[in-house]
């Protein structure tokens, strides 16, 4: 009885956009024409991989200038040109979002032609299992004494022996192929099921992209419309805003300072990397927690409550914890708080006994009450409130003291003099949870 060959395809998808790799062993009999077709399919993805890769690259050069403008002083030709470098990111990002998604739906499409081939090499697999079982029945009714007198010769009687050792080989290695068939059609389908997700995530991420860049150039026009393009009159409130920078540190250290002190760490979790996810899709470390350099020169406490992660506008910020939203808010809504707050943030009480603050964002995708899991995208890099350029604040609080809900009041929360409600906790040092 002939053997039949079965198809095998791993597929490896690459969720940085690397290129599709494909390894195959000998392909089905009469699939010429369907490996042609994912033979095409295979080149679209790595297409589409190359443009996410070039991309990619476009946007580091961009970040590296961006970097570069927002470390130098702060005028208002420079604000405006930091603006329009951050509307430039967003463009790429969001054309990037458009490409990812086109490499997705290819990648399902590729993933929806194998499923069938793979239940058809498992259903073709099955029935020579059952040949080769029923054949190897047959032949062992019979007991070696019987088999030996029956033939004429020994060499007879060996090859039948033979027969039957190979015929049994022949089993175990149908079998062992049967079972790989079935690794590789669960493996398939969870692909799928993941890719669908990922597109699903993708398909929020460019719609919430398109209105944050929509709301960026909305600032631009702002700034300039605020200052009548007159440099003068630009720096003089920035001599404003920060004064009351420094009055809103003030009041939210002097508050955190009290509840600093009354946490008990027995509630906590032991300090270790990986308790906390970290919070951005990329993004590296721009100013650690504590009394920091930055802090001294800027803020009216001289106290960091958080971590700063720099990264571009639009850049997902995910749960770093399974937990409830119990706070979203924007301080720049309050007249006497625009650029000088937490902008908007969202607030995360986790299982743990760790509360989560994310800052400065540019959009929040959930509110108040939802569950989320561990690494879901809750909003976006930005750099409202108090920001020089985009990034997340991210801070970690002792959940055991902050506030329950009275009043309008949310969980967690004091009634600030300018900002409205003002998440405040006993913080903590968030890189001591985290892999930096």
């Amino acid at each position: 009885m002939p053997r039949i060959f079965t198809s095998l395809v791993v597929i490896a998808l690459v969720a940085t956009g690397a290129p599709l790799v494909v390894a195959q062993e000998t392909p089905i009999s009469g699939s010429a024409s369907v490996t042609a077709e994912n033979n095409e399919l295979k080149t679209k993805i790595n297409e589409k991989a190359t443009i996410l890769e070039a991309i990619e690259a476009q946007k580091a050069a961009i970040q590296q200038n961006l970097e570069e403008v927002e470390g130098s002083a702060r005028t208002l030709s420079q604000e405006v040109k930091s603006i329009d470098t951050n509307i430039r990111q967003l463009d790429l990002t969001i054309q990037s979002n458009e490409v990812l998604i086109e490499k997705l739906g290819l990648e399902l499409e590729f993933l929806g032609d194998e499923i069938p081939r793979i239940e058809d090499s498992i259903k073709n697999a099955k029935l020579t299992i059952k040949k080769l079982f029923v054949e190897l029945q047959e032949r062992e009714r019979e007991n070696l004494l019987v088999m030996f007198l029956r033939n004429q010769s020994l060499s007879e009687s060996v090859g039948e022996l033979q027969t039957l050792t190979a015929l049994n080989n022949r089993l175990t290695i149908q079998i062992e192929e049967f079972r790989t068939l079935q690794e590789a059609l669960a493996n398939r389908i969870n692909e799928t099921s993941r890719t669908k997700s990922r597109a699903q995530v993708e398909i929020t991420n460019l719609a919430s992209r398109q209105v944050i860049a929509a709301e960026v150039k909305s600032e631009k026009e702002r700034l300039l419309e605020a200052t009548r393009s007159q440099e003068e009159l630009y720096l003089r409130q920035l001599e404003q805003l920060k004064a009351l920078q420094a009055e809103i540190s003030k009041e939210i250290d002097a508050i955190e300072t009290e509840l600093r002190r009354t946490i008990d760490k027995n509630l906590l979790p032991l300090p270790r990397p990986g308790v906390l996810l970290w919070p951005v899709g990329g993004g590296r470390l721009t100013q650690e927690y504590g009394y920091t350099t930055f802090a001294a020169r800027n803020y009216g406490s001289k106290f960091h409550n958080g971590a700063d992660i720099g990264a571009p506008i639009g850049t997902e910020v995910y749960a770093s914890e399974k937990g409830i939203v119990i706070n979203v808010g924007n301080q720049d809504a309050y007249r006497g708080c625009y650029r000088a707050g937490y902008g908007r943030f969202i607030v995360v009480k986790h299982e743990n006994g760790l509360t989560t603050l994310y800052a400065h964002l540019s959009r929040q995708i959930v509110k108040v009450g939802d569950e989320v899991e561990r690494g879901e995208v809750i909003g976006y890099v930005g750099r409202t409130g108090w920001a020089t350029g985009p990034h997340l604040h991210f801070t970690v609080f002792a959940t055991q003291t902050i506030t329950p809900a009275r009043g309008n009041l949310p969980e967690g929360t004091v009634q600030s003099r300018s900002c409205g409600p003002m998440p405040v906790g006993g913080d903590m040092n968030p890189l001591q949870y985290l892999d930096v």
